[in-house]
Order: structure tokens, then C-alpha cells, then sequence
């Protein structure tokens, strides 16, 4: 009768954080369960953003989103329904989001798609409503970006 033999598995691992390179490198003798299941978690898209909503964290597509807003200090997501916490700046947002979004004034950006009309309000000012009936306004420092964005001739 054959004796069995038990071989330990000592595997060294090492973690190295860097956040300019986005890649796992996996060292291994053969594929197993554990180095697919990595590979499987590396292809899955994340969400483009996550939501903070009391004690839920929600993925939130900025396709889905009128506007970006701060309010009390916070950023806030508006969507068809929901005011959602993002935990990032404006700036940064603006700068990651590209050409979809515009920005109104200082403390709001806009998603180009989401937006159902302009209202003259007094002083000759502009307010926007969102198709969702979310309103802001247009600083008067915005006005001509937010013609040239949308192609109004100005």
C-alpha cells in the first residue's frame, strides 16, 4: 500500500500598491482556481463611479446623472430620483467625465444629455432644467462656454 505524502504549499506574496500602474502580475507554477478567479475580477469593468446613499453604496453611470452639485460642502450626484454622495471634487469630475459634462457655475456641473431647456430669469441670468425637473443656474461667467458647448451662435 502506498504511503501518502502531504506537500505543503508555501507560496510567498507580495503586495505592492502604486497608484500610476493599474496591473496584477501573478507569479505562479500552474493556473489553479484562485489565479482564474483573479483574472476574472481584473476583466470585470468597474462601476464609473459609486454613490453614497445614507448606509448604501451605489454604482452610478454618469450617463444617468443631470448634475453635479455641492450643497453644505458635499458633492451630490442628481439623477432621476436620487441625490447621491460622491466622494471626489468638481475639478477632478470635470476632468474625468470630458466633453459630456459642462460646467454651470462654481459649485455645479451639468450633463449636456440631461438638459431639457433654458429659462431667462430676472437680470437676464439663465436657469437650467434638467430633464428630470432638477433647475440650477448659469453664472454669468459660464454663459458664453455653455453657449459655445451646446452651439448656440453667439
Amino acid at each position: 500500500m502506498p504511503s501518502l505524502v502531504r506537500k505543503e504549499l508555501h507560496m510567498k506574496c507580495t503586495r505592492i500598491f502604486d497608484p500610476k500602474r493599474r496591473e496584477v502580475i501573478i507569479y505562479t507554477d500552474k493556473p489553479n482556481a484562485l489565479t482564474d478567479k483573479i483574472e476574472e475580477l481584473c476583466r470585470e469593468d468597474p462601476p464609473d463611479l459609486i454613490g453614497y446613499d445614507g448606509g448604501a453604496i451605489l454604482p452610478i453611470r454618469p450617463s444617468d446623472v443631470s448634475c453635479f452639485t455641492i450643497e453644505g460642502g458635499r458633492l451630490f450626484a442628481i439623477t432621476d430620483g436620487a441625490r447621491l454622495q460622491i466622494r471626489s471634487t468638481l475639478s477632478a469630475l470635470e476632468a474625468r467625465l470630458g466633453d459630456g459634462f459642462v460646467r454651470l457655475n462654481q459649485s455645479s456641473l451639468a450633463n449636456i444629455k440631461r438638459i431639457a431647456r433654458f429659462d431667462v430669469s430676472v437680470g437676464a441670468g439663465l436657469i437650467v432644467i434638467f430633464k428630470d425637473g432638477y433647475r440650477d443656474y448659469v453664472s454669468r461667467r459660464q454663459i458664453k462656454t455653455v453657449k459655445e458647448r451646446l452651439g448656440f451662435k453667439l
